[in-house]
């Protein structure tokens, strides 16, 4: 049976299906819930809310389903040394991004500060103890991970190059997931610069598949059954799909978004920092296009999301799309379903006659 891997017996899911776990409000218990219950592994991405908040969404999603899911959280939540930045830096990056704000008629906001909260996020996890908890940028400290060992918490770790892979495995994750540069959203990597990570996701799953041993799930690039089986026939243990959940309803993506997944703008996608100070991908604006090569003028992650905040409220009210950075990955264009449930049972059925 193509569904039974090391990875179902490992997170003791009926289909070798994750939901990747979305930040910034994309993810809801609904769809963890939705994924989860027909058998896959739904996953929600905590890293931009409080701890007070996590506690609520693990509510919220154990009324929803009492089958496994996972939580995931970034360990390093922050480029900004001491969380800021100098006024003479901010001001630089201010007289750039002016023409957009005026554009739009809007101000420019403050100098914007951060204070990474991982630590105490963390704490919530081993609180709430979910089936599993994933982490991307880096890799928690021993004693960190052994005190989720001690609670029973699975360990996935998010590899974007081999070495990545050979580092997780070594510091004892129970999975990993090999995300290849297909993906949509932010580049995980964190032992290089994502620009020098970028590895596609069916090269990334043999390399790694050759020199690791834990169960391996591989993640971009992948929306259909076809995805699924090509990825098994290279080694993975599992998926992890992205793109094609957050186009459904269940996701918390606006509106918008989900259209423009639907839209021939999914067509072109480009890895930028725009946005948020990160490397990520998304449906290709003129924004993006034009601030690449000068990366120098932005803010370092997440204060670029803070300034550009105010810019994504005003470019969504008056419409103006070529402003806002819609996360996909490269595999947009074959999307289908808009109900989550009707995805999972695609997959499954697909799946089933290809292996």
């Amino acid at each position: 049976m193509w569904n039974k891997t090391k990875a179902t017996e490992l997170l003791e899911i009926d289909y070798p299906i994750l939901q990747g776990p979305f930040g910034g409000g994309l993810s809801t218990p609904e769809l963890v819930a939705t994924v989860s219950n027909r058998g896959g592994l739904g996953g929600y991405g905590a890293y931009s809310i409080s701890p007070q908040e996590i506690y609520e969404v693990d509510r919220q999603i154990k009324s929803l389903t009492g089958k496994p899911y996972n939580l995931n959280l970034w360990v390093s939540d922050t480029d900004a040394p001491n969380g800021t930045v100098s006024d003479k830096q901010y001001e630089r990056t201010k007289t750039f991004f002016k023409p957009y704000f005026d554009k739009l008629g809007v101000d420019l906001p403050a100098k914007p500060d951060f204070k990474t909260r991982f630590e105490n996020q963390f704490q919530v996890i081993l609180d709430i103890k979910p089936k599993v908890f994933s982490f991307v940028f880096g890799i928690p400290s021993a004693d960190m991970l052994e005190e989720a060992r001690k609670r029973g918490i699975l360990l996935v770790g998010n590899a974007t190059t081999l070495d990545e892979a050979i580092a997780l495995e070594a510091a004892g994750v129970d999975a990993i997931v090999a995300s290849g540069f297909e993906a949509g959203g932010h580049r995980p990597s964190f032992l290089e610069p994502a620009e020098l990570s970028i590895t596609g996701s069916f090269v990334l799953t043999q390399l790694v598949r050759e020199k690791v041993k834990v169960p391996l799930i591989t993640a971009g690039g992948i929306a259909n059954g076809k995805g699924i089986a090509a990825a098994f026939a290279l080694g993975a243990d599992a998926v992890q799909i992205g793109t094609a959940f957050l186009a459904t309803e269940e996701s918390g993506a606006l509106p918008e978004h989900r259209e423009a997944l639907f839209s021939d703008a999914a067509k072109k996608t480009i890895l930028t920092r725009a946005y948020t100070g990160r490397l990520g991908r998304g449906i290709t604006t003129q924004l993006a296009k034009e601030v690449h090569g000068k990366e120098h003028e932005l803010l370092p992650f997440p204060l670029q999301t803070t300034l550009m905040s105010s810019l994504r409220k005003a470019a969504l009210a008056q419409n103006k799309h070529d402003l806002v950075l819609f996360w996909s990955g490269q595999i947009a264009p074959v999307l289908k379903y808009r109900k989550a449930s009707e995805l999972m049972e695609a997959l499954i059925e697909e799946t089933g006659k290809l292996t």
